[in-house]
């Protein structure tokens, strides 16, 4: 019998930790027992070996493909697409964009899967010009090496190159991203919950800040439950 484990990833915990709890107890319903995994993908995920792990963040996705020879993984998005339990809200053919995450940029399981949530949501997806495979990125990618006013430039740019102001996203920094850009960004999760997608902490030095703490205290060190 496989063994799954749930690695929220650390954006989703910082953005909106309650909402982790009711994908942790959806995904219960799927599967049974589901641990839920906390250690940042960048550490080594010794609570993950030998189980598929279930994940949010694009940049766990690529980690977990491309990083460990086991745990497998497999992105949330997948499973719910196909899910026969998920009480998906109604949006009445509400015309949304999509940025697709640069992490995901070779993997059209993960494009088709968004599309389909968003299908099986009553969204009407309007494709910007570069999508899917094709698609350009956010601006978060530049975070680090270029000077933050540069950044937040690309993040404009990228802006306003979406269709329609109301953008589906599915990478926490993608969300930030299109706030900088005075969009408004529909994150997955908070759509499938039927909840408002707020800014938080959005300023990209800040945010950064934020992250980098978290990926050092949430090491190899730490449980699934959190305890040091």
């Amino acid at each position: 019998m496989t063994q799954y484990a749930f690695a929220p990833g650390c954006a989703l915990v910082l953005y909106k930790a309650r909402s982790v709890d009711r994908l942790l107890e959806h995904l219960h319903g799927e599967y049974g027992e589901v641990e839920l995994l906390l250690t940042c993908c960048r550490h080594t995920p010794q609570a993950a070996i030998g189980k598929r792990v279930i994940n949010v963040c694009p940049g766990c996705d690529r980690r977990y493909r491309e990083n460990y020879a086991d745990p497998s993984t497999v992105s949330l998005w997948e499973i719910l697409a196909e899910s026969d339990d998920f009480a998906f809200p109604d949006y009445g053919g509400q015309r949304m964009t999509v940025i697709d995450a640069c992490p995901t940029r070779d993997q059209p399981r993960i494009h088709n899967a968004i599309r389909r949530l968003a299908e099986r949501m009553n969204i009407a997806v309007i494709e910007p010009e570069k999508t899917r495979e094709r698609g350009t990125c956010c601006g978060d990618i530049s975070y680090g090496k270029l000077p933050t006013d540069k950044v937040l430039s690309q993040m404009k740019a990228k802006a306003a190159t979406m269709p329609v102001d109301d953008i589906i996203v599915y990478c926490v920094s993608c969300s930030k991203a299109m706030f900088n850009g005075g969009k408004s960004p529909r994150y997955m999760v908070d759509l499938l919950f039927n909840e408002e997608t707020v800014p938080g902490i959005y300023e990209p030095d800040a945010w950064h800040k934020e992250l980098d703490v978290f990926i050092a205290e949430h090491n190899d060190n730490v449980d699934v439950d959190g305890r040091h």
